[in-house]
């Protein structure tokens, strides 16, 4: 036993590095396209860049051994635009959300990977910033997705800010997606991932297994059908249908109790 267990830690290691090498190899032949978009602004050239992103996640998933599936409750307008938001369980979220949204988008992510070496130059053009401990801040990054939603972009946010750590379908959520929902009058797109957590667990990067990849978009949250509701009331909205959909769906780090309808 002790010999196969060896043996399964070995070829998981095997199997990360090949992933991460994997991964490094297509953002390095990505990059000659990358910098072309860069001469085309932060529009049409941001546009083309994640559409790019789109295909090699694609293809990216399937080499690794992790197909993605992505479900529909309601087929987005293409025409139209969404705020999106995820709930955040694992690093792999970045991959899947790319691949599960097909609409024009742009994320907001941590201030904090702007300091990451080449990485943060490009992650400075494609990403809305915020440092979520700064009150001045959140306030600048809702006014540029709000400048974004105004040029026909969708944008995506996962409002619990960081990973969900605990046994409940989802941690306690920011309010800012549910205040440019209220302000710009555009619908909110719920989707839920339900196996991120068993492909990339949250503790550190050698977790990384190979299996199913699945994303389900709820029924949309239209303002206009919750009239006199404040930012709060729609993110309660929110909460509700996507933890009822987690624990339906029996997602896998959810504890028992919540699974058994004791906790709430």
């Amino acid at each position: 036993m002790i010999i196969v267990r060896y043996l399964l830690l070995f070829f998981r290691l095997v199997y990360c590095i090949y992933a991460m090498l994997l991964f490094a190899l297509i953002i390095l032949m990505l990059t000659p396209c990358l910098l072309v978009c860069f001469t085309l602004g932060r529009i049409r050239g941001g546009n083309i860049m994640y559409r790019l992103f789109r295909g090699c996640a694609n293809v990216y998933l399937i080499l690794i051994g992790i197909p993605h599936r992505t479900s529909y409750e309601s087929i987005p307008d293409p025409n139209e635009q969404y705020i999106f938001i995820a709930n955040h369980i694992a690093y792999l979220d970045a991959v899947i959300i790319i691949s599960s949204v097909k609409h024009d988008f742009r994320p907001i992510g941590k201030y904090e990977l702007l300091k990451v070496p080449i990485f943060g130059w490009l992650y400075k053009f494609c990403v809305v910033t915020v440092n979520r401990s700064s009150a001045e801040d959140r306030a600048r990054s809702l006014n540029d997705l709000r400048k974004i939603l105004a040029r026909g972009i969708s944008v995506v946010v996962f409002p619990e800010g960081t990973f969900n750590m605990g046994e409940a379908p989802l941690k306690e959520m920011y309010d800012g997606a549910f205040k440019l929902a209220v302000e710009t009058g555009k619908k909110i797109q719920p989707i839920i991932f339900l196996d991120a957590f068993d492909r990339m667990h949250y503790r550190h990067w050698f977790t990384l297994l190979p299996g199913k990849s699945r994303a389900i978009y709820l029924h949309p949250i239209d303002p206009a059908d919750f009239p006199g509701a404040d930012a709060k009331a729609l993110k309660q909205v929110a909460i509700k249908r996507m933890s009822e959909k987690l624990i339906e769906k029996k997602a896998s780090w959810i504890g028992e109790n919540y699974l058994s309808g004791s906790a709430k």
